[in-house]
């Protein structure tokens, strides 16, 4: 072991609490990345097909291949991430303070196409979304990394997953009350979305800013820079890492079908756009409720049986959503909001549940690789979010969905309902399969943080005393 490893091996592991303002300003990062990736996931679909005139089967196979390219992007930003280090802001806060403005201004250019011909328009959107979706690698990557390495306590770790899923929400939540309600058939959109995607590259970098200087990386870390060998060490026999992968590509097709189908939904099956302001005022009392007892939640059940409960619920109102008449609007309002409880206990516990298969990589090799263990978690989610988008997207083609049209065909409405409830119960509940034979338990967990510190005061006490034999001879 070297001075500099010695010198970081002697720090104090991080398992104190955190202070409010470290949970708040992480936080208002998930808040930054959501400007981007929720206003995405949300409108993209919608601005391609109402605004561009993008065909819904192009736009569906645009999806595909982007977040496709987006996912292996992860890859590469996770290694990027764990080969550096800045001995002042860390190993992830400068990636967040200086790829924050492009991210943003990239998503202002994937809004903005313009009027050059049907090719030219829809090169301007492969290129701009592609862009944008290696910006956001670059920043997200060490966003979610950075958590794993602020503590290591679970509830600690619990109260950071629910502060990034505010921060999510509460974007969800404009974007739902403000914005949502004015997607009407026919409407100039254009001026819309470029003010909106402006305001939010102001307000972003504003937010991001404040995560870099709020949060500091606490846990000890051995080795600042790790080659490719000792990330993909890491990985290999990561059972329980693995297993999540797998559970969040399934959860995350369910979840971004539900997400870009959702507007069709509430305007064109249920006739009441208004009903997706609702939702979302109702969205921001769920999440701070669930927020507020998570952290009691996880000591009294355990992560991941809170997880299988969320995608329980999450695929038995996407059954409802399927199946309530569009007449019973009270009805399949119902189902939407229980696939909204389902989705957000999913989605507050799976960054925590993250972070703990980092320690199981370490406790396997002795490396500390959070960049590649998070980039692989992503690359995973994003090829969920891909296929997700894609198959909403096909499934609006295969029911012959009409933009702009004041009344759809009744096969144009079974695909939307398809899309918005059928795929997120099905893979919903392949998700719930996969998580009931997920190894890592809270109690399990807590064996492996415990075994590190002791294998790693074991080795500082061997180098003292190396050192002082080397100082005495």
């Amino acid at each position: 072991m070297n001075q500099k490893q010695t010198s970081q091996s002697a720090k104090a592991p991080a398992t104190g609490v955190l202070s409010k303002i470290s949970v708040l300003g992480y936080g208002a990062g998930d808040a930054a990345n959501n400007l981007a990736f929720t206003t995405a996931t949300m409108f993209l679909l919608v601005y391609y097909t109402d605004v561009a005139g993008i065909s819904a089967a192009a736009a569906g196979t645009l999806l595909l291949v982007v977040r496709f390219f987006d996912a292996f992007a992860d890859i590469f930003a996770g290694r990027m991430v764990d080969r550096t280090y800045h001995k002042k802001l860390g190993k992830f806060r400068p990636y967040i303070m200086f790829g924050s403005v492009p991210l943003l201004l990239l998503s202002v250019a994937t809004f903005s196409i313009p009027q050059i011909g049907e090719t030219g328009m829809l090169l301007w959107a492969y290129i701009s979304y592609a862009l944008l979706g290696l910006a956001y690698s670059f920043v997200n990557i060490p966003y979610g990394s950075l958590a794993g390495a602020m503590t290591q306590k679970s509830g600690e770790r619990a109260k950071l997953a629910s502060a990034r899923t505010i921060g999510a929400v509460a974007v969800g939540s404009f974007l739902g009350i403000f914005i949502a309600p004015l997607m009407k058939g026919g409407e100039n959109l254009q001026p819309l979305f470029t003010t909106l995607t402006v305001i939010f590259a102001v307000v972003g970098t504003g937010l991001y800013m404040f995560t870099v200087f709020s949060t500091k990386e606490r846990v000890v870390r051995e080795v600042a820079n790790v080659s490719m060998k000792q990330s993909f060490e890491t990985l290999k026999g990561n059972k329980p890492l693995l297993m999540l992968c797998i559970s969040s590509f399934l959860f995350l097709t369910g979840q971004l079908a539900l997400g870009t189908v959702q507007i069709y939904y509430f305007r064109d099956v249920l006739g009441s756009l208004s009903l997706y302001a609702v939702m979302s005022i109702i969205n921001i009392f769920l999440t701070f409720g669930m927020a507020a007892m998570l952290p009691r939640m996880v000591r009294s059940f355990g992560k991941k049986n809170i997880y299988i409960g969320g995608a329980a619920l999450m695929a038995l109102g996407g059954l409802v959503v399927f199946l309530a008449p569009a007449g019973m609007v009270w009805l399949a309002f119902t189902g939407v909001m229980v696939t909204q409880m389902g989705l957000y206990l999913v989605n507050m516990l799976v960054w925590a549940l993250e972070a703990d298969t980092v320690e199981y990589g370490e406790w396997k090799t002795g490396i500390r690789t959070e960049g590649i263990t998070y980039a692989l978690f992503s690359f995973t989610r994003k090829t969920g979010q891909a296929v997700g988008g894609a198959l909403a997207a096909f499934a609006l083609a295969w029911g012959g969905y009409a933009a702009g049209a004041a009344e759809q065909t009744d096969h144009a409405i079974l695909g939307i309902r398809a899309g918005a409830g059928l795929l997120p119960m099905v893979f919903a509940i392949l998700a719930l399969l996969v998580m009931l034979v997920y190894p890592l338990t809270d109690a399990k967990h807590k064996e492996i943080v415990a075994e590190i510190q002791a294998r790693r005061a074991a080795r500082l006490a061997d180098a003292l005393d190396r050192r002082d034999s080397d100082d005495n001879s």
